[in-house]
């Protein structure tokens, strides 16, 4: 006589397998979901440098220099010469590494635009050491400099704007190398009818 055994079906030896499967699949889309956010962030710096503003003449300012006097960006403008506005602290890394790039300029081309410099959210004694450690010439204050970021719309340091001699807002950049800063100036002295 045969004995005929059913077979009952098997259960897994893999219990844990849908779940790990699970989360594999979780962790490639999370992983997915992260490669598109560092995406969209590196897009996003790469762009930062150049920031739209929502006005075309800059807004007028007094500004309280480090020697005492107060500069005014539309007595300037009246001298016929474009300002290279700059946004700056002491404490901001990217503004000591375009430090000597604007003192450069501001040497070169002085005597043909003004350089102003607004230091923001520091202590006079630490701006006034980093402007001698760069040896910074151009002018430079921070008195009122809270209002005139806030007329500015900074949204943090560096900024620099480019100013021709009737207002007109030519361009506005973020951390300034040589190589886009020999580009602005000539962009604003076109824009001035004058040549480099």
């Amino acid at each position: 006589m045969t004995i005929r055994r059913e077979t009952l079906p098997q259960t897994s030896s893999r219990p844990w397998l849908p779940a790990a499967l699970a989360a594999a699949s979780g962790a490639v889309v999370v992983g997915l979901l992260v490669l598109l956010w560092f995406g969209l962030q590196a897009k996003e710096v790469a762009s930062s440098k150049v920031v739209n503003v929502p006005f075309t003449t800059a807004p007028n300012f007094s500004l309280g220099l480090f020697d005492g006097s107060t500069f005014t960006l539309s007595n300037a403008l009246q001298s016929g010469k474009p300002v290279v506005l700059n946004f700056w602290a002491s404490w901001c890394g990217p503004c000591a590494d375009e430090a000597p790039v604007l003192q450069d300029a501001a040497r070169r081309y002085g005597d043909g635009i003004t350089f102003v410099g607004v230091d923001v959210q520091d202590i006079d004694s630490d701006a006034q050491t980093f402007l001698q450690k760069y040896g910074i010439t151009y002018l430079n204050g921070s008195g009122n400099a809270g209002p005139i970021s806030v007329q500015y719309g900074m949204r943090g340091v560096p900024e620099t704007y480019f100013i021709a001699p009737d207002g007109r807002l030519v361009r506005k950049w973020n951390t300034l190398t040589a190589a886009d800063l020999e580009q602005f100036i000539g962009e604003l002295q076109r824009a001035s009818g004058k040549s480099g």
